[in-house]
C-alpha cells in the first residue's frame, strides 16, 4: 500500500482523493492530500487531508470523533489522482449526512447492514446494556468460545427434525460468526474473496 504519487502535476501540489467506503462501495467524500497528508494517513491509519481553506494537515474526525479508518489506498492510470478506502466511524458530511452527495451510505444487503451495526456496537454500546459491547469486552477467546458453543448447537439441531430451531441456531452461529469477524480485522467481504480466490 505504497502507490507513487504525481504531486507536482498541479502548481498547488495536491492531489485529489476520492474517499470510498470500504464495505458499501459508496463513495463519501472529496479531499486533498499532499504527500505529507498521505504519509500521516498510512502512518496512522485514519485518513488525513490538506485543507486549501486553512493551509494545513487536518484528520478527518479529529474534533467529530467520525473518523475514517484507512482500509487501501489505490492511484489512478494518471498517478494524479487517490483513491482511499476507508471504514467510516459515523457521519462522513459536516452536515452531519453519511456523505457529502446526501446519500444514505447502507447496501441493501442485510448482512452487510448486521456487520455495522456490530461495528457500531462495538464502538458506542455500554458493555453493560449491549449484549454485542459486553462480548467485545470479555475479549477474543470469549468470541470464539461462543462462536464453538453455537456450531455445535446447530450441529446438534441438524440431527433432529424441528426446522424453526434449525434456523434459529444456524442464524445465532452467523451472528456470532460476525462478531468472530470484526474483532478479528475482517468482514464478510474478505472471506468472499478467499472463495472466490478458491474458485478461480
Amino acid at each position: 500500500m505504497n502507490p507513487q504519487v504525481n504531486f507536482g502535476k498541479y502548481s498547488d501540489g495536491l492531489a485529489p482523493a476520492i474517499v470510498q467506503d470500504s464495505m458499501t462501495d459508496k463513495v463519501l467524500m472529496l479531499g486533498f492530500m499532499n504527500q505529507e497528508a498521505l504519509d500521516k494517513t498510512r502512518e496512522q491509519g485514519k485518513v488525513t487531508f490538506f485543507s486549501r481553506s486553512r493551509k494545513q494537515l487536518w484528520t478527518k474526525g479529529e474534533e467529530s470523533g467520525n473518523y475514517l479508518l484507512l482500509k487501501g489506498i489505490a492511484v489512478d492510470c494518471d498517478r494524479d489522482t487517490l483513491l482511499i478506502k476507508a471504514l467510516p466511524l459515523g457521519p462522513v458530511c459536516h452536515t452531519g449526512a453519511d456523505t457529502c452527495w446526501n446519500e444514505k451510505n447502507r447496501r441493501e444487503d442485510f448482512l452487510v447492514c448486521l456487520e455495522e451495526i456490530i461495528e457500531s456496537r462495538r464502538r458506542e454500546a455500554v458493555p453493560e446494556k449491549s449484549y454485542v459491547a459486553g462480548l467485545f469486552s470479555k475479549g477474543i477467546n470469549k468470541i470464539a468460545q461462543k462462536v464453538g458453543e453455537e456450531a455445535v448447537e446447530l450441529v446438534i439441531e441438524a440431527k433432529d427434525h424441528d426446522d424453526r430451531l434449525f434456523l434459529d441456531e444456524a442464524a445465532d452461529l452467523l451472528f456470532h460468526y460476525l462478531i468472530l469477524l470484526n474483532a478479528k480485522g475482517y468482514n464478510l467481504q474478505d472471506v468472499t474473496d478467499v472463495l472466490r480466490g478458491r474458485h478461480q
